[in-house]
């Protein structure tokens, strides 16, 4: 039956308001039913359905409209593309057919599937490419779709193939903003897991930090670190952050192998619970019973060796993300590494005082003690000649109270050295006059200093660095060199600002000096070139000591 100009104009109006609503959804799923509802609509269809393809021409998606939910449910499986939705999928052209059992292409229709009889399908073409096909099924009041319907069906189509295109370009920007969002999220815990590790050495430090980070990344509620004991095969809990500390404390040392840590340790492997409370690998009741329905568990690795296994739990049952564990892997490697070198940072700062205090002691034997060890001998002699010669007796009492005196000066020249006198804000000149006060009261001997009338002080890590190798230096005098005299030259260039220490003591041979951690003229060395300047130090036995130092006046750009 052929439309009149009025119903025909009627027809096209009712479709421009249709395409105008269609456009308006950025939803392709919704999208996609209302274009099928249109379509029946416009070509009053008792059922209509629309179809998909993927990007190799197959049917992706498929949406009915005229069936119940409880007809959709008996059909054994959706279509899949053959008979005449799959002659469309091939075609360019609409698609007419009265009776759907007559058309060569025809396979039936599956069990519990409606009758149908008329049917039209157009395909949903963007350029030379086919996007998808409109079907529609049983004409209401003629016994077939006509050319007008084609019509009306085939600008739908068009519409329909605008509005599919914008659906999924919204939805592949949705998709790029979320990975954007994501990728956001992993480089704000990578940085904050980088600035923890490289801003402290602190072992409990790096631990707290890493799992607040891991665990607000995470959004879980719960946390745990466990650390691998000297003995390779006792995994301990040393750190829980979050709820019920109660229940994961029940249960804080594992075996390697046993439980969720020791499986983990055994196969450097991360291990998702996604259901703990029938977990038979999951040994903590207690955590279960506080309501927890999922743990992820990863490996803290250093290289090939084991640092310990990091956990963390939620309640929540919604399964945790698998891209979340694979970049906590990769954290677990960052902290495993951390913990080692602040493992290493601790062993080396305990060598260090062991090596200093082993350095002091020899000293003090080698040294004060021998001294007062000879001064017991020399009044025990006197006792002993005492009624025999008085004079000799007398004689052999000065000179231990003279080696008393220098066993004082000594331990004045340790304390001197052990605790450390600081810059402050008095300048170099009148910090170098304070020690150079400070030796003479400590030591007794005959000090110089040389210094010009006025001195413009460098910046303050020029300074501060002078300071210390002067109070190194004279440390050293006093310890070592058994000097009568000493002279502390401070002078300055237009880009130097130069110091000099010379004593006339018992020199060293230099070539014979091992400087390691702790000692005074390897800190020298190290103080002078960390400011851009650097020292020269000569001696040589009994030709006393002299010690070069300079910097720069000003800091380079």
């Amino acid at each position: 039956m052929l439309l009149t100009r009025e119903q025909l104009q009627e027809r096209l109006f009712a479709l421009h308001r249709a395409s105008l609503e269609l456009v308006k959804d950025v939803s392709l799923e919704t999208l996609l039913e209302r274009i099928a509802s249109t379509a029946c609509e416009q070509a009053d269809a008792r059922y209509a359905a629309l179809g998909v393809l993927d990007d190799e021409g197959k049917l992706k998606q498929f949406v009915s409209v005229g069936m119940t939910d409880a007809q959709v449910k008996k059909i054994a499986h959706p279509p899949v593309g053959r008979g005449l939705l799959g002659e469309l999928m091939d075609a360019k052209y609409p698609l007419r057919v009265p009776v759907i059992s007559e058309h060569p292409r025809s396979v039936g229709f599956p069990a519990h599937h409606p009758k149908m009889t008329s049917f039209l399908g157009v395909p949903i073409r963007s350029g030379d490419k086919q996007l998808g096909q409109i079907y529609l099924t049983e004409k209401i009041g003629a016994s077939e779709f006509d050319a007008d319907d084609e019509m009306i069906i085939q600008m739908l189509a068009a519409y329909a193939a605008t509005a599919i295109t914008n659906a999924r370009l919204y939805e592949q920007m949705k998709e790029r903003d979320l990975a954007l969002t994501r990728r956001n999220v992993d480089m704000g815990l990578l940085n904050g897991i980088a600035s923890t590790l490289t801003s402290s050495l602190e072992l409990d430090e790096i631990l707290n930090k890493t799992l607040g980070l891991v665990m607000n990344y995470m959004k879980v509620e719960a946390g745990d670190i466990f650390l691998l004991e000297e003995d390779k095969t006792t995994l301990r809990m040393v750190l829980h952050r979050g709820q019920a500390a109660e229940a994961f404390w029940t249960r804080n040392v594992f075996s390697v192998g046993e439980g969720y840590p020791g499986l983990v340790a055994m196969s450097r492997k991360p291990i998702i619970g996604r259901h703990l409370p029938s977990d038979t690998n999951f040994l903590r009741n207690a955590v279960v019973e506080a309501g927890f329905q999922q743990l992820a568990c990863i490996p803290l690795l250093s290289g090939e060796n084991l640092m310990g296994v990091m956990s963390v739990a939620t309640r929540a049952r919604e399964p945790l993300d698998e891209r979340n564990v694979q970049m906590l892997v990769a954290v677990g490697t960052w902290a495993g590494l951390a913990i080692e070198n602040a493992r290493l940072h601790s062993n080396a700062r305990r060598l260090a005082v062991l090596e200093e205090r082993d350095r002091i002691g020899m000293d003090l034997h080698d040294g004060i003690i021998q001294s007062i060890y000879g001064v017991g001998l020399a009044l025990e002699g006197a006792k002993l000649t005492l009624n025999e010669d008085a004079g000799g007796a007398k004689e052999r009492i000065h000179q231990a109270i003279d080696g008393l005196n220098q066993a004082i000066r000594d331990i004045r020249a340790y304390i001197l050295d052990l605790r450390p006198r600081q810059l402050g804000n008095e300048g170099l000149l009148k910090g170098i006059r304070r020690l150079i006060a400070e030796y003479r009261a400590n030591t007794f001997s005959e000090v110089t200093f040389n210094d010009p009338d006025e001195l413009k002080d460098p910046p303050h890590a020029q300074s501060l660095a002078l300071f210390h190798i002067c109070q190194e230096a004279l440390a050293n005098v006093a310890k070592h060199a058994k000097a009568r005299k000493v002279q502390v030259s401070l002078w300055m260039t237009n880009e130097r600002v130069l110091l000099e220490i010379h004593d006339d003591g018992k020199g060293f041979d230099l070539d014979q000096i091992i400087t390691s951690i702790g000692h005074g003229l390897a800190n020298m060395q190290t103080r002078a070139h960390s400011v851009g300047g650097d020292i020269d130090i000569s001696s040589a036995n009994g030709d006393g000591t002299t010690i070069l130092v300079w910097v720069p006046r000003a800091i380079k750009q």
